[in-house]
């Protein structure tokens, strides 16, 4: 009989140079052995998507080259801005963002994915993402710029003011820390789409959906929510600790890889305690309390914090609102999506797992009914 893992745990399903999750060491290794805590504090996006793309950091020269192709491609084409202006402006921004996507990269034949087309979806996320949230507040939609920086650009495109450097710093940290991770769910759809030989916006389209979930890319949208609930860090014990007799999970907390304490929330969580001073003492005094009570009730599992937790933190100080975290997620993993689906092109296999049958083992059963 063959063995079953649920969610397909520990399964190895790919071989992958574009980024690896040291689940034991709480490591994020991205492209060429880069750590991430070496990388966040001193490079912008734009040069960890170079990373990803082609596996090392960029000179002056191939940085510059790359800023400008991204620049081009910020702008909507006409069927995005069609597919955009066709949808209610209440739409969830995730289903703006999946179905302006998937209009902006039809194309009347199937194309192979390809480095261009990566660079231009990474560049015109934002631009998508931005409209979605001006369209909500009943705003005009604002062009891109070229001489903004992507998260700059972005921050431009939502409020129509110049970025602050302290917000441009939050965005750009965010998006370098959240950029790839693994064979994780989204990334797996990327790659499971590429497989069939289809082409790089169906890939995306299908992370996007993947991404969408609670369970994934929602996970940062909880954690805010959770500490709106716990209000003040006075108030932190006792909503907790009701919360955990009522069986409610506590957003933040545990990883599928990760048994120690995630390194990007390390990072985030530092950075927190400035961008948002009050939500961060809150935050501190749910977090301590939520891993007290995670230890007393199952010492036996590895319930530390992981990322969604204190980004949903950091993305307050920035003025993200918290209905566009997922957006936000999908603007920095776009990147690593395209990475793996173009890494895969190398031997390209159609992904096809086995199933274990459990249903009854045929024999004497009724004539169908049209037989009869």
């Amino acid at each position: 009989m063959t063995d079953f893992s649920p969610g397909l745990e520990g399964v190895v399903a790919a071989q992958t140079a574009v980024s690896e999750v040291d689940g034991a060491n709480g490591r994020l290794i991205y492209r060429g052995g880069y750590l991430i805590e070496d990388l966040a504090p001193v490079v912008a996006y734009e040069e960890v998507a170079y990373l990803l793309l082609h596996g090392d950091l960029p000179n002056k020269a191939q940085l510059d080259a790359q800023c400008r192709q991204m620049a081009a491609a910020r702008p909507l084409n006409k069927a995005g801005h069609g597919a955009l202006m066709a949808l209610d402006p209440a739409t969830d921004p995730m289903d703006v963002l999946r179905t302006v996507v998937s209009a902006q990269g039809a194309s009347k034949t199937l194309a192979k994915p390809s480095l261009e087309e990566a660079i231009a979806l990474t560049a015109v996320f934002p631009t998508i993402v931005a409209a979605s949230y001006r369209r909500r507040q009943g705003q005009e939609i604002l062009d891109p710029r070229d001489d903004l920086s992507h998260a700059a650009n972005l921050l431009w495109m939502m409020d129509g003011k110049e970025p602050d450097a302290d917000r441009v710093h939050l965005v750009d940290a965010y998006l370098v820390l959240l950029a790839d991770h693994g064979l994780n769910a989204s990334t797996f759809a990327a790659r499971v789409v590429a497989s069939t030989g289809s082409d790089l916006t169906s890939a995306v389209v299908g992370a996007i959906g993947a991404l969408k979930g609670p369970a994934h890319g929602g996970a940062t949208f909880a954690a805010r929510t959770m500490l709106d609930k716990v209000g003040t860090a006075e108030n932190a014990e006792k909503w907790m600790r009701e919360a955990h007799a009522r069986h409610e999970r506590f957003a933040g907390f545990g990883h599928r890889v990760y048994r120690t304490y995630d390194p990007r929330a390390k990072i985030l969580r530092e950075m927190a305690s400035t961008a948002a001073p009050e939500l961060h003492r809150t935050a501190a005094r749910a977090e301590e309390l939520a891993l007290q009570i995670l230890h007393e009730a199952h010492p036996e599992r590895p319930n530390a914090t992981n990322v969604d937790f204190w980004a949903s933190v950091v993305l307050t100080g920035a003025g993200i609102p918290k209905e566009m975290f997922t957006c936000l997620f999908a603007t920095s993993r776009v990147v690593g999506w395209t990475a793996h689906v173009l890494e895969s092109l190398d031997d390209l296999r159609i992904i096809r797992p086995a199933s274990v049958w459990t249903g009854p083992e045929p024999g004497k059963k009724p004539a169908p009914i049209a037989s009869r």
